[in-house]
């Protein structure tokens, strides 16, 4: 198993890609603990992970709000107090606010930057001390960092997960001389709750321009599972990349490709 004897932190881990990375971080034999703000959801994401996982892998729960400090604390404290260093560290929490620029409230720009940007930044910070010398730390992005699609205002999240893009590269000079691995996931359209969610409060007609436009544009016909996100973050989770940093990976179907 590739990541036997590994433990890995996972945020956002309860459902959607979080949830699949944990499944996949498991089955290879990792410790995991995941991260998330519903108990309820955590509590069925645990009895899905334990299912899965063999031998002495441990499934842990953590019910702590990351867009507020006193969330990130708790999640510290968690680690501390465990006593065991920490080998993977997954950034995936995230919400999007899909937008039009001229009606992005003060209120929505704080929270997905409390969220998408602030928690990943200070959660790394806090659990520095507890990460291996041979850590990786995984950010979660997106292709709508570097590419939009019309119709679709992104000015808030593209936002977001630029600065998360921007973040990987410099932790990955900032903590190489640790040790430490720093890479980001950039996933085009993925079928998760938080999309289809999106895609609901949108008129009927977008949604069938937005569905239209996904046929005939991504290279290989479809939209991502979560399950393809999964298998880039074992790879980087493992000791197969141990000589890679500073990478953004597009796991998006080709899309970003042309």
């Amino acid at each position: 198993m590739r990541l036997h004897g590994k433990r890995a932190l996972i945020t956002g881990g309860s459902d959607g890609i979080g949830l699949a990375i944990a499944e996949a971080f498991v089955r290879e034999g990792a410790g995991v603990l995941i991260v998330g703000r519903d108990a309820g959801k955590l509590e069925t994401a645990r009895d899905t992970l334990t299912g899965e996982a063999k031998g002495g892998d441990t499934v842990e729960t953590l019910s702590a709000d990351l867009a507020a400090s006193a969330g990130i604390d708790a999640v510290a404290a968690h680690i501390s107090q465990s006593g065991r260093p920490l080998d993977v560290l997954v950034n995936n929490a995230g919400v999007a606010y899909f937008v039009p620029f001229e009606a992005v409230s003060e209120e929505e720009f704080q929270q997905s930057f409390a969220l998408n940007v602030t928690a990943a930044f200070f959660l790394t910070q806090r659990l520095l001390p507890h990460l291996g010398g041979s850590a990786s730390v995984i950010n979660i992005s997106s292709y709508f960092a570097n590419k939009m699609i019309p119709k679709r205002p992104s000015s808030l999240y593209s936002l977001s997960k630029g600065a998360m893009n921007s973040l990987t590269k410099s932790l990955a000079f900032e903590l190489g001389p640790h040790g430490i691995r720093v890479n980001a996931i950039a996933p085009g359209t993925v079928d998760t709750a938080m999309r289809r969610k999106s895609i609901v409060t949108l008129p009927q007609q977008a949604q069938d321009d937005l569905t239209a436009y996904v046929e005939r544009s991504y290279p290989l016909g479809r939209i991502g599972r979560p399950s393809d996100i999964a298998g880039m973050a074992v790879y980087l989770a493992s000791d197969e990349a141990a000589w890679t940093s500073g990478a953004i990976f597009a796991v998006d179907g080709g899309y970003t490709a042309g």
